[in-house]
């Protein structure tokens, strides 16, 4: 009998962090020529290195409202071109 409430105790314990986890949006690869569908910009983040290519990530609600995360490369333009 106590392992048994042990066991559910767990589980019950558990739940909430399993909820978070199987709500998490994986990452797509943009591909040239991909068609987006984006209903709300959520938010878009860049890590800026010493590379004039780096990766951003755009995350996104499209119109049936499913959380999307995109990912591509940027190039960087501080250097103004010259």
């Amino acid at each position: 009998m106590n392992k048994s409430f042990t066991f559910v105790m767990l589980m019950l314990a558990a739940s909430p962090v399993l909820a978070v986890d199987s709500q998490a949006v994986a990452d797509t690869q943009y591909q040239c020529g991909m068609h987006l569908d984006i209903a709300e910009v959520v938010s878009i983040t860049t890590t800026p290195s010493d590379d004039a290519v780096y990766p951003a990530t755009l995350e996104y609600i499209d119109p049936q409202g499913q959380t999307n995360r995109l990912v591509y490369s940027v190039t960087d333009t501080s250097w103004g071109g010259q």
